[in-house]
């Protein structure tokens, strides 16, 4: 099958052909229809894991992916050949990623039907995510009358944020700058818009002078928008390790890390297929320009890209 690749440390990506994977026991092969680009594959191809998780190279990179199931292993139940799914790869291991013709996935977590309605490429946009999204507004515990400041708003796991924490009654801030960037978070739910290029946390107390109740934070420093949360407040962030990591005694610090359960997985499919919440796909490619993907990832994207194999 052909996978794109980081043969070694500090190499560029390749596209190369290996041999196609077959399911061991408890997993599911499947023939991958769309697959989208993550931060995690961007610090993957940099080399930025070096050290804290383990690479078994080749490295096929990819983390999402959305496809047909096409071969079970022994004892796998709840799924058939045939069957339309939608996940996230949770090996512990780097290398066995979704960026190529078929995948490997256990069939216990991290993989979930894709209901009719659910189109590949959006399946595969929703995974990693929607999970994160959903983790971070659920810690929020946002009630109608709160207000959250949404950070990197703009992107994948921002978009769906800004859906769900509008949809608890909470007046949400979203950072975005572009006239493209301002319009689709308004028509996702964003009631303020502020420029996150500009000093964040006086234009946030500008209007706000007492703070926000919640910041959930997806892109850039966190400690540059610490000063915007209320006494009492939290910060809900997806890049941080530890809540050691920002020092602040009257703000509630709440690092979020994606599960990707099967449980999650519908969860989040029952909404999108309901219309409750939508996806954006900006750009897909063919797998062989996914370099290019990953550049226009790290450029900034307004929603998901999606590689088509």
């Amino acid at each position: 099958m052909r996978v794109i690749t980081l043969p070694e440390f500090g190499s560029a990506l390749e596209l190369a052909e290996i041999q196609t994977p077959q399911p061991a026991a408890g997993e599911v092969r499947v023939r991958v229809h769309a697959a989208s680009v993550n931060g995690f594959d961007l610090a993957v191809a940099a080399g930025a894991l070096d050290g804290l998780l383990e690479h078994r190279f080749p490295v096929v990179l990819g983390k999402d992916f959305a496809g047909i199931v096409d071969a079970l292993g022994d004892g796998v139940t709840g799924y058939a050949v045939g069957d339309r799914v939608f996940g996230v790869v949770t090996k512990a291991h780097v290398g066995d990623g979704s960026f190529g013709e078929f995948v490997v996935v256990d069939a216990a977590t991290g993989l979930a039907q894709l209901p009719a309605q659910i189109d590949f490429a959006r399946g595969a946009a929703l995974g990693l995510a929607g999970t994160a999204a959903q983790a971070a507004v659920d810690a929020a515990e946002l009630t109608a009358g709160s207000t959250v400041l949404i950070v990197g708003a703009t992107g994948g796991v921002g978009n769906q944020a800004v859906q769900l924490a509008a949809a608890t009654g909470a007046t949400v801030i979203a950072t975005a700058r572009t006239a493209l960037g301002i319009a689709q978070v308004r028509m996702l739910g964003a009631s303020e818009i502020v420029d996150h290029t500009q000093n964040l946390s006086a234009a946030v107390l500008a209007s706000h002078t007492d703070g926000v109740d919640v910041v959930l934070h997806f892109a850039g420093d966190a400690a540059t928008v610490l000063p915007t949360v209320r006494a009492g407040g939290r910060l809900i962030s997806t890049l941080l390790g530890s809540p050691d990591q920002l020092t602040r005694d009257t703000v509630t610090v709440v690092p979020i890390h994606a599960d990707p359960t099967t449980a999650v997985l519908t969860r989040l499919a029952e909404n999108l297929a309901a219309g409750r919440v939508s996806v954006t796909v900006q750009g897909s490619y063919a797998l062989e320009d996914t370099a290019e993907a990953l550049d226009d990832f790290e450029s900034g994207a307004r929603g998901k890209l999606v590689i088509l194999p």
